[in-house]
C-alpha cells in the first residue's frame, strides 16, 4: 500500500480525531463533518479571540469600484447589442461621477476631520484613498479605449458616426454655424481672469473650455474660462432627430463643446486666440444631515444643499493634449492634488452618450420585454384577476420583475 501524501486526511483519522473529542465511536455524520474544520487545511483564517482577520473582508468602497469595473465590462463585449454597449459606457461613466462626489467625497471629509479609523478590512482611509486613485485611473483610461477603439468603429459600421469638425463637408458646417448663432451663442459667457477678476467658481460636472487669447496690442495674454451650456443637447444630431433609427441610412453627431471651440473667435472679438482645452471638475456633494439631531430637518437639508453645491474638488478631468502651464493653473486654483487630476482622451464626460443608446434602432437593442400576467393570477373562465391570496393558498407562483 501506498503511503498517503504529507498533509492528507484520511477517513481513518478523521473518524478516530472525532472519536477521540466525543468519546463514541458513534457520531452522528453532521457533526463529523464539522469536525473537519480543525483541520488545518479547512480551518477558517481567525485570530487567537476568535475574530475574523481583516484581509478576510473586502472593502466597502473597493468592492463598489468592482462592481462598475464588471458594468464596463458590458460594454466591451462584442455579443451585446451595440447600443447596450453603449449605454453601459454612459452607466459607467455616471456611476463613477456618484462615486466620487459621495463616497470618496465622504472618505476626503473624515480624513480631514481626524475620523480616519480604519475599515473592517484594515485599511485606513489614506491607504483606502491611494488603492481607489489607482484603480479609478485605470477604470477611466479603460473606459475612454473601450469607446475609441470598440465602439466608435462599431457605430460608424452601422452608419452612426460621431464626428469631428474637420471631418465634416461644407452644407454641414454651415448648419451648425447657423445653429452656434441662434441658439449657442446668446447663452454663453466667457470669464477672464487677471488681478482685478479672480478665477471664476466651477459647478460640479460642467465641462468647460480653458481658453487663453491675446491681446494684439499690449501683446498680453489672457486666461478665460468658458461653460458649456448644460441646457442644450451634449451631442448635436446633424442629420434630424429621426435619422439613426432607420438602418442604413447616415446619423451624424458632434459635441456641443467641439462646436463652441470652432467658434471662439466670435466670442472674443479683436482677439487672438491661442489655444483652448477642455477640463471638468467633480466636487464634494455628500449630504451631512443628522436627522435625530436637526430640529428642523427641512431647514437643515436647505443649508446642506446650498453647502454642497461650493463642495471641495475631488476630481479634475483634463484632455491629454492640455498645455502644461493651463493645467498647472487649475491644479493651483481649484487646490487639487496631482494623484486627482484625470488625463484623457477628449470627448471628457461620456454620460452624453446616452443620446445614442438612446436611438430607436431594434436591431441594436435587446429585445423588448412583453410582460404578462402569471396563468396562475388569472381565473380559469374570465379574464378578470385572481385573488392573489387564494392564488398563493393553493400553490408556490414565481414572480419576476425585472
Amino acid at each position: 500500500m501506498k503511503p498517503e501524501p504529507a498533509g492528507t486526511v484520511t477517513s481513518e483519522g478523521a473518524s478516530a480525531s472525532v472519536r477521540a473529542r466525543f468519546g463514541s465511536s458513534e457520531v452522528p455524520a453532521s457533526r463529523a463533518t464539522q469536525d473537519r474544520i480543525d483541520i488545518p487545511e479547512f480551518a477558517p483564517n481567525l485570530l487567537p479571540e476568535g475574530d475574523i482577520r481583516p484581509d478576510r473582508f473586502l472593502d466597502r468602497e473597493l468592492s463598489w469600484l468592482a462592481f462598475n469595473s464588471r458594468v464596463l465590462e458590458l460594454a466591451e463585449d462584442p455579443t451585446l447589442h451595440l447600443l447596450e454597449r453603449v449605454a453601459f459606457l454612459s452607466i459607467f461613466a455616471s456611476n463613477l461621477d456618484e462615486f466620487f462626489m459621495v463616497r470618496v467625497a465622504g472618505l476626503k471629509r473624515r480624513i480631514a476631520t481626524g475620523l480616519a479609523v480604519p475599515s473592517p478590512a484594515g485599511l485606513s482611509p489614506v491607504e483606502v484613498l491611494e488603492k481607489i486613485g489607482d484603480e479609478a485611473h485605470r477604470l477611466q483610461q479603460r473606459h475612454a479605449q473601450v469607446y475609441a477603439e470598440q465602439i466608435r468603429p462599431a457605430l460608424a459600421y452601422e452608419h452612426i458616426h460621431l464626428m469631428h469638425w474637420d471631418e465634416l463637408d461644407d452644407a454641414a458646417k454651415q448648419q451648425l454655424s447657423a445653429m452656434f448663432a441662434e441658439k449657442v451663442f446668446p447663452i454663453l459667457t466667457p470669464l477672464a481672469v487677471d488681478p482685478a477678476h479672480p478665477f471664476p467658481y466651477i459647478s460640479g460636472l460642467s465641462l468647460n473650455l480653458a481658453v487663453v487669447v491675446r491681446n494684439p496690442v499690449s501683446d498680453k495674454e489672457l486666461f478665460a474660462r468658458l461653460k458649456v451650456p448644460d441646457q442644450l443637447p451634449r451631442l448635436i444630431s446633424i442629420d434630424g432627430p429621426r435619422a439613426g433609427a432607420i438602418p442604413g441610412r447616415v446619423a451624424r453627431f458632434i459635441a456641443l463643446e467641439e462646436v463652441i471651440a470652432v467658434h471662439l473667435d466670435k466670442l472674443f472679438a479683436g482677439m487672438e486666440v491661442l489655444e483652448h482645452h477642455i477640463f471638468r471638475v467633480t466636487r464634494n456633494e455628500d449630504l451631512e444631515v443628522e436627522e435625530d439631531d436637526a430640529e428642523n430637518l427641512l431647514q437643515a437639508l436647505e443649508k446642506e444643499l446650498l453647502r454642497r453645491r461650493f463642495g471641495p474638488p475631488v476630481r479634475l478631468e483634463v484632455t491629454h493634449d492640455i498645455n502644461p502651464n493651463i493645467r498647472a493653473l487649475l491644479i493651483r486654483e481649484l487646490g487639487v492634488e496631482e494623484s486627482e487630476v484625470y488625463s484623457l482622451p477628449a470627448p471628457l464626460d461620456l454620460r452624453g452618450l446616452s443620446v445614442i443608446a438612446g436611438i430607436d434602432r431594434a436591431d441594436l437593442h435587446y429585445p423588448k420585454h412583453m410582460p404578462h400576467t402569471s396563468r396562475f393570477l388569472n381565473e380559469s373562465e374570465t379574464s378578470k384577476a385572481a385573488n392573489v391570496f387564494s392564488a398563493m393558498r393553493r400553490r408556490d407562483i414565481l414572480l419576476h420583475h425585472p
